[in-house]
């Protein structure tokens, strides 16, 4: 097998993480004493997380083991799951929105229970990635993750985030949405790479293909600029490997053939643009490389089942002003 020599490029993987910044995120403070229990709702293309402030609680996910959540743990819940929190196991988990409520802003309310007992101080958040890659890359986690500050590198500054996530929890500043994004936004990112550097399950597939040093670097390529008038040949010398060897490793690692992807992938981009909205469907065909709306139109159907104006429509209901 002959190699053709080539600089390596950035980390495939590193890019991916890079990418993981939030959209559409609203966040929930709790104040709650025992007995309490909640049932959190089936939040579609929603990540969620829980972090402990004071207190501590139950957590259940189906498909998961409970596990008891304490200050310095904390909590994803990656594919929008329904899931229960509760101080004692069998409480009763009434709906989330039965809770007393009180609206801080458009993005920021506090829950209350009174029980009477032990207290808990809960900070709770839902959101949305929208890139292709960190869409791809959440789908592919499990049930839950559940981080704990000792099992950490650099456990004081782990801590130290999410110290300071409980006091902007604690009283909500001018900029604290922000705040608690960015904070947010590290705190989910570290909790996705401890996962990844303990799970086997993510050196497979996609994930492990990204770590591949030959076709990790070609996938980045093809992420960067999925319009490029790509052949086999071109993405086998983006991988410094002959058009079969390439080929062949790439098939054993993804499970589907080189161009099959790139169709793929550009498919994901175009759902992640409509969904996003603020561009015609003729310019996007265009930017991604088709000749015409009418083949774009043709093999977006073909792979996701939907039109593309029917997943405009879609994007433009879920950036509506939801009510409450």
């Amino acid at each position: 097998m002959q190699e053709i020599f080539a600089p390596l490029p950035p980390d495939p993987l590193g890019a991916v993480l890079h990418g993981l910044r939030m959209s559409g995120a609203f966040y929930c403070r709790s104040e709650l004493t025992a007995p309490w229990g909640t049932a959190m709702p089936y939040l579609p293309d929603c990540v969620m997380f829980h972090a402990v402030v004071a207190g501590q609680c139950w957590l259940e996910v189906d498909g998961a083991d409970p596990v008891l959540l304490q200050p310095g743990h904390f909590a994803l819940v990656p594919h929008g799951r329904g899931h229960r929190l509760m101080s004692d196991p069998g409480v009763a988990t009434p709906p989330l929105f039965d809770l007393p409520c009180e609206i801080l802003s458009e993005r920021y309310e506090v829950r209350r229970h009174d029980g009477g007992g032990a207290p808990t101080l809960l900070l709770c958040g839902a959101m949305i990635f929208d890139r292709p890659a960190a869409r791809r890359l959440v789908s592919l986690l499990p049930p839950q993750i559940v981080v704990q500050t000792a099992e950490m590198g650099g456990a004081g500054r782990w801590q130290a985030v999410l110290q300071w996530m409980g006091e902007e929890a604690r009283a909500l500043h001018a900029g604290g949405e922000a705040v608690l994004t960015r904070l947010a936004d590290v705190l989910v990112i570290q909790a996705i790479r401890h996962w990844m550097q303990r799970d086997p399950a993510a050196r497979t597939g996609w994930l492990g293909a990204l770590q591949d040093p030959r076709i990790g670097r070609t996938l980045a390529a093809v992420h960067q600029d999925p319009a490029r008038a790509w052949t086999l040949e071109t993405l086998a010398t983006e991988a410094a490997l002959s058009r079969s060897a390439f080929a062949a490793r790439f098939l054993r690692l993804l499970g589907v053939p080189p161009m099959n992807y790139l169709a793929q992938w550009r498919m994901e981009v175009a759902s992640a643009r409509l969904h996003e909205g603020g561009e015609g469907i003729a310019s996007l065909a265009a930017e991604l490389g088709y000749q015409s709306e009418a083949a774009f139109n043709r093999a977006f159907k073909r792979h996701t089942g939907s039109t593309p104006g029917a997943v405009a429509r879609a994007g433009a209901q879920r950036r509506a002003p939801a009510a409450h």
